[in-house]
């Protein structure tokens, strides 16, 4: 990136830090995100083992924080006691929203009775320990919208949206943010995401890498996966859709990760 483009400071809201690709070398890809101009960075837990990981990350990181969840994927694995763990991290600064968690009826890893069960115990909870909501959705959106309706959820964000107009809109009714990736830099696929992003006001946008997945296409030569170093590149092009400047991105991404997140340490990008 241009020298000016790189003294910004970003807010990468989500990380896989602790998958398969990332083994060892978690905190090279840390200060590789640091040099980039990456402060700050929100990790995810799929379920309780990597919540739990993530959250001792954090404490020897402070611009680092982490969601505790169970991820629809893993909605049939979960122990008896799975609530009560995820209840207690909850109570950690470092861990800062509940998730990810929602319904993938795209691979139905987990029966979907399962996710749905599992899903709707952690909207409770979300709502008893006044946390945001970390979302996952595939294929499933009727449902999901329906189940957030009904339980009156106005506190979190779209992980990862790649959905249409309509469904933004539907997410932002609700008061969701709205968690933009790399997926917009696929020409692709992502024509309806494109279309979309007209319609999402800055005060509700994320900036999200989800690494190590969805490397940015508009990247060459391509990298062997997506860190956090490479956020700017996302932001670049969200700019270039949105006909704004990467200060406004910047500035308007990282007081809402710190907003939404609660984070109390917002600062100026």
């Amino acid at each position: 990136m241009a020298t000016a483009e790189a003294q910004l400071s970003w807010f990468d809201s989500g990380v896989n830090l602790f998958c398969r690709q990332f083994t060892g070398i978690e905190q090279h890809i840390w200060q590789r995100a640091q040099h980039a101009g990456v402060s700050g960075m929100l990790l995810i837990g799929s379920d309780i083992s990597e919540s739990q990981q993530n959250q001792q990350f954090c404490i020897t990181h402070p611009q680092c924080y982490t969601t505790a969840g169970v991820h629809p994927h893993q909605a049939g694995l979960v122990t008896h006691d799975w609530l009560a763990q995820l209840s207690q991290l909850l109570t950690q600064p470092s861990v800062v929203a509940v998730g990810e968690c929602g319904l993938d009826f795209n691979r139905d890893f987990s029966p979907r009775p399962a996710q749905q069960q599992v899903f709707a115990s952690q909207l409770q909870l979300a709502k008893q320990q006044q946390k945001p909501l970390y979302l996952h959705e595939r294929d499933a959106f009727p449902t999901q919208l329906a189940m957030l309706t009904e339980q009156h959820i106005n506190h979190g964000v779209a992980h990862c949206f790649t959905g249409d107009t309509a469904q933004l809109k539907a997410y932002l009714d609700l008061g969701l943010y709205i968690g933009i990736t790399g997926w917009i830099c696929d020409e692709r696929r992502s024509q309806s995401l494109q279309q979309a992003i007209e319609y999402l006001p800055l005060d509700r946008l994320l900036l999200e890498t989800d690494a190590p997945y969805l490397l940015p296409r508009t990247i060459k030569p391509r990298p062997k996966y997506n860190e956090p170093a490479l956020l700017p590149a996302i932001a670049e092009h969200i700019c270039h859709l949105k006909n704004i400047s990467m200060q406004q991105l910047a500035a308007a991404s990282v007081a809402n990760s710190h907003k939404l997140f609660n984070t109390g340490a917002p600062y100026v990008a």
